[in-house]
């Protein structure tokens, strides 16, 4: 009896030992759906106000951003006016097609998503632009939030 009493009791001990532990032990982040996070970042995108993206970007003034043009934007202030100008803003309505091949990379604070998709507008003049992109969006983590830090977007070349 005495025995399997000290063995209760070691259990018992073990375990509030181990729960203890567990609750002591920093929380692993829980990484967020990417994909459906890049399909709220693209609905914000074809809403054609480049303000509705904002929440989705790190606001760090030496991050750069890569758009289909000009060259390179430096900062998401100069993304965000230089995308409504070049582009939102001769835009009557857009859409983006994922063709299906998104590819997800995670490692610890930075997940990066690449894919390809095509994208349908209809200008203000009334014409279609129709433009296969590759994209490459990179996730990193500030804080609780998990914020676009760099993002890629070109258009291939037709040889």
């Amino acid at each position: 009896m005495t025995q399997r009493f000290l063995g209760i009791v070691s259990a018992a001990g073990a375990l509030v030992v181990l729960g203890a532990l567990v609750a002591a032990s920093p929380k692993a982040s829980k990484a967020p759906d990417f994909g459906a996070l890049q399909a709220e970042v693209d609905k914000a995108w074809c809403s054609l106000n480049a303000k509705n993206a904002a929440p989705f970007y790190a606001k760090d003034a030496d991050l750069t951003f890569f758009d289909a043009a000009p060259m390179k934007y430096q900062g998401w202030k100069e993304y965000q006016e230089g995308a409504q100008k070049l582009f939102l803003d001769t835009c009557k309505s857009m859409k983006f097609i994922p063709k299906g091949d998104d590819h997800l990379v995670r490692k610890g604070d930075v997940a990066w998503l690449t894919r390809t998709l095509r994208l349908s507008a209809e200008t203000k003049e009334g014409k279609p632009l129709e433009l296969d992109l590759r994209d490459t969006v990179v996730w990193a983590r500030y804080g609780d939030k998990w914020l676009i830090a760099h993002e890629h977007v070109s258009v291939p070349l037709a040889l």
